[in-house]
This record gives C-alpha cells, sequence and structure tokens, in this order.
C-alpha cells in the first residue's frame, strides 16, 4: 500500500457517508461512486448527500464523484464496498478492469445471497482478489452516531496484518478507534449473524417480551455465534471482543438499528413487503436468514434463534408461535 493510496468509497447510503467523512479526516481527497447521476448532481449542488446523513456537510472539491463502476476502480488503488450485499453482485457485475490487486474493503456486513457467500469469499471466486487484499471493517458502529462524532471503535479484519494496520491509520480521528484482527472469516460471519439477531431482538420487542428476556435472547445469541464460527473457521478468538459482542450488543438495542426496526415491525404484524417499503432501507439480517440456514446445512451447528427468525421470515410462522417455541430452547 503506498504512503498515500486513492481511496474509492463504493455506494452512497449512510454507512457510506460515515465513512467518506471518516476518511477525509486523514487524506485531501477520495473517489466515490454513485450509481445514480441525479444523486451525484443534487450532492454538488447541496454539498451534502441528498438521501442520506443530510446533515453532513463535505468539501466539495476534495470529492471525485463517479457514476461509471470502472473508471473509479481503475483511479483507486483501495475500494471500500458500502452497497447492501442483496445488490452487489448486480453492482461488480459490470466491471470489466482487474481488481485482484487492489485493497477491497467490506463495509457491508451482509452475504451475498445468491451465492451464500461472505463477501470476502466472493471476491476471491469471483473476482480472483487474494484473501491478503481482502479487509473487513467490524464492530459496533452505527453511521448516525458517527456523523454525531460521538466515539466510536472499529476493527479492520485482514489476513494481512500490516495492511490491516495501514488501512486502520486511515480510519482514526478524535472520534474514531481503529483496532486491527487477522480474524476475516469470523469477523465477517459474526456481523452477518448479528444482524439475523436483531431481527429476532425486534421481533420480541414488537411482541411486547420485556428487558428480561431481551437479555436472555442475547446472552444466547453470543454463544449461538461462538459456536457457528468456531465451526466454520476453527481458530483462536475471543468472542467477548468489540468486533463480535460488541457488534452483536449495538445492533441489538440501538434505536439506530434498521435490523431491529424491521423485525418489531414484523413483531407488530407488518408484513415483509410493508416493512421493507416503510424502512426506505435494506435490512441486511432478512437475506442473511436465509442464507445461514442454507449454510448450516452443511455444518449442523445448533442455531435456535436463527432458525426462529428464518421459520417467521421464509416459512410464515406466525411469529408469536415461533417465539414462544424458541422461549423452551434458551437458557
Amino acid at each position: 500500500m503506498s504512503n498515500n493510496p486513492k481511496i474509492a468509497i463504493i455506494g452512497s447510503g449512510s454507512w457510506a457517508t460515515a465513512l467518506a467523512k471518516i476518511i477525509l479526516n486523514n487524506t485531501d481527497s477520495i473517489n466515490w461512486y454513485f450509481r445514480n447521476p441525479e444523486s451525484i448532481e443534487l450532492f454538488k449542488r447541496y454539498t451534502h448527500n441528498p438521501n442520506y446523513l443530510r446533515g453532513v456537510e463535505f468539501e466539495i472539491d476534495r470529492i471525485n464523484f463517479f457514476d461509471d463502476i470502472n473508471e473509479v476502480m481503475e483511479q483507486s488503488d483501495i475500494a471500500i464496498l458500502c452497497i447492501p450485499s442483496a445488490f452487489l453482485d448486480d453492482c461488480l457485475s459490470k466491471l470489466t478492469v482487474e481488481i485482484n490487486r487492489k485493497f477491497i474493503v467490506s463495509a457491508i456486513k451482509g452475504i451475498i445471497p445468491t451465492d451464500n457467500q461472505i463477501v470476502g469469499q466472493y471476491l476471491n471466486s469471483k473476482f480472483k482478489v487474494p484473501f491478503e487484499r481482502i479487509g473487513v471493517i467490524a464492530g459496533p458502529c452505527h453511521a448516525e452516531e458517527v456523523a454525531l462524532e460521538r466515539l466510536s471503535y472499529l476493527t479492520i479484519a485482514c489476513p494481512d496484518i500490516r495492511r490491516a494496520r495501514e488501512f486502520a491509520d486511515k480510519l482514526q480521528c478524535p472520534y474514531i478507534r481503529a483496532n486491527v484482527s487477522d480474524d476475516i472469516y469470523g469477523t465477517e460471519y459474526a456481523s452477518v449473524l448479528k444482524n439475523v439477531v436483531s431481527i429476532a431482538s425486534g421481533i420480541v420487542h414488537g411482541l411486547r417480551y420485556g428487558d428480561n428476556f431481551q437479555a436472555v435472547l442475547i446472552s444466547n445469541s453470543i454463544q449461538e455465534i461462538k459456536r457457528f464460527v468456531d465451526k466454520v473457521h476453527p481458530i483462536t478468538r475471543d468472542i467477548k471482543d468489540s468486533a463480535y459482542l460488541g457488534d452483536l450488543l449495538v445492533t441489538s438495542y440501538s434505536q439506530f438499528s434498521r435490523n431491529r426496526t424491521f423485525g418489531t415491525m414484523i413483531g407488530k404484524g407488518y408484513t415483509i413487503r410493508s416493512a421493507h417499503l416503510e424502512m426506505h432501507m435494506v435490512a441486511e439480517g432478512y437475506y442473511a436468514s436465509k442464507s445461514i440456514h442454507e449454510i448450516n446445512k452443511d455444518y449442523r451447528v445448533n442455531m435456535p434463534i436463527c432458525e426462529a427468525v428464518y421459520n417467521i421470515l421464509y416459512k410464515n410462522i406466525p411469529p408469536a408461535v415461533e417465539i414462544r417455541q424458541l422461549t423452551e430452547k434458551l437458557r
């Protein structure tokens, strides 16, 4: 990685906007890919993202906007992927340039539903990006709090710890602390699973279960996540680190959690379609629930909470019935 690499943000949502704000603390300019050219024009006119975190103002002359995925990739050394996982394959399928010599960072916390792969696996298998050139941004960090410059902690995971540290330095600022890890599989899968658990947390909230049961649900959930990541990628890790437990807690309890919001709607009786339409944002855990169910057919890990969410979302079992059955499986 060069001393002054050109960094690209791929995506235009709230987390993409928050990351752009962070990175511009430590670099002169960034490249930023928007799918919609009209959004770029509105951004330039009003000096903020027209659709997300509108309170964050930017110096427009420090942003190079692109609506061509090949052009932005060609002109960047590092690309941070911030596109919802369900749409990533469609976006990157337009690539004609090679990206296997770049450092590709996933800030998605989702799974590719068409392939049932975490983003790192997908990049390696489809675009031949070596795992040593793939990074993951993990940890408890809601975009809304970053916008407010509230102290947040991130973990950058990459098998090449040197690259992880160099990239972490690009994120350090007065309101961001960045740690490093070599656990690319565990951090990615934990990020996926905590979204599914967050939907469960929202469902039980919508069903009017109280704080006591929420505590039992989350304490059982971190054990469930540990069983799964230890089976998939058995290395020494501390599941109590903020990249795992911290991310689970904030996603399950925070008012900013879109997965919890989605789950709350389902618990209150919304249909899946109406919940998605009202949110205007993607709940990654919805897609992840089905993918984890499919992946776990091979691993056969005991995952009653994830299975309960899958049964509610994809087998149309009434939330009250499924959660009542779940209560008998928790301790």
